[in-house]
């Protein structure tokens, strides 16, 4: 019989991780660190793609929008792509990204698919926001929290270190689809 054994990374294994490079947050601020997640923050610019219409096979641009510090009210109906302010490396476990609980009830979703990062994932989070009714949001605001997963085995295919790895150029900004790089 197969047994699966789900094994998520505590407050102090998180910095254990940390102390010995397994795991990099950038930056990193103690308070931040939950029982077994680390809590990570909106960055200052926003994205949305220029064209109402979508094509998986082209290069869909975007337009940036900066979050003032009085705030900026996301719509229903858009898709918004924002960035956490935490740049993340994991070497040796699954970082997954959650919207924080808070954020939920304020109607707020941050994903639509891609809240598991891989191993070897470097960089920013984007985050692929939308809403159910307009909501003022912030720059810096605490917007989700990331969990590890412990791995079995040994990694042969590090993200960082994939040929095909299409989000590998560290950045402070939203990064766009680039589903039009795969073939198909």
């Amino acid at each position: 019989m197969l047994q699966i054994v789900v094994m998520i990374l505590t407050d102090k294994k998180i910095l254990e991780c940390i102390e010995s490079g397994d795991i990099v947050i950038e930056p990193f601020k103690r308070d931040c660190l939950g029982t077994n997640s680390y809590d990570v923050h909106l960055g200052k610019t926003l994205a949305v793609y220029e064209n109402e219409v979508l094509d998986a096979r082209q290069h869909n641009k975007i337009k940036y929008l900066e979050i003032s510090a009085d705030g900026i009210v996301l719509q229903p109906g858009t898709l918004y792509l924002g960035v956490t302010e935490e740049y993340t490396e994991t070497h040796s476990s699954v970082p997954f990204l959650e919207g924080k609980s808070s954020i939920g009830r304020l109607g707020i979703d941050i994903h639509a698919t891609a809240g598991k990062g891989d191993v070897g994932f470097c960089n920013t989070w984007t985050l692929e926001i939308s809403c159910v009714h307009p909501v003022k949001v912030y720059a810096g605001m605490p917007i989700g929290q990331l969990i590890y997963f412990m791995v079995e085995g040994d990694i042969a295919n590090f993200y960082n270190k994939k040929a095909n790895a299409k989000y590998t150029q560290r950045t402070d900004k939203p990064v766009e689809s680039m589903m039009w790089k795969n073939k198909f």
